[in-house]
């Protein structure tokens, strides 16, 4: 038996399937802030984040949960909720550009992912993305909404706008 193996064991991340290290690296050429949208079934996470070899620094954090402390009273997992979070984040950014980070997700066309993309874009913060991929205004107003489900269209996005570009 050898005195060495050849064996080489996987990241642990890469193993259970939470990093692409490839794509990652290719973010962290590009020399400019990620922003990094993450979604689940009830919230949608932006933030921007810059490498640094002990840790990214992760600044301009936002969750859809926050948009109640600017007058959003509907579901927070929805498209015009997740303009707004992107919107919040957009704000909040000391950056004037980013690169799209979605992880491991399929990049969904009109999707949440890229009503946040839209979202910070509103708000100042240059995210290339081709604008096929950007929901239409009347999904970002929620008017889907109504058609899918008959609930009430989400009336005051424009009052909650208002309301986080009044702080910042």
């Amino acid at each position: 038996m050898g005195k060495t193996s050849s064996y080489r064991k996987p990241f642990t991340r890469r193993k259970d399937q939470k990093t692409d290290y490839e794509q990652r690296l290719q973010l962290i050429k590009a020399d400019k802030p990620r922003a990094v949208v993450r979604t689940s079934n009830n919230h949608t996470r932006v933030h921007l984040s810059e490498y640094d070899p002990e840790g990214d620094e992760n600044t301009a954090q936002t969750i859809s949960k926050q948009l109640e402390e600017y007058g959003w009273e509907h579901h927070t997992g929805n498209i015009p909720a997740a303009y707004l979070t992107g919107f919040l984040a957009g704000q909040k950014a000391d950056a004037d550009e980013a690169v799209l980070d979605i992880g491991l997700r399929k990049d969904a066309r009109e999707g949440r992912i890229f009503a946040a993309v839209q979202g910070l874009r509103d708000a100042g913060v240059e995210v290339p993305v081709g604008d096929e991929a950007l929901p239409e205004e009347s999904r970002m107003r929620g008017e889907h909404i109504k058609e899918m489900s008959g609930k009430d269209v989400p009336s005051n996005l424009e009052e909650v706008k208002e309301n986080i570009e009044g702080d910042y």
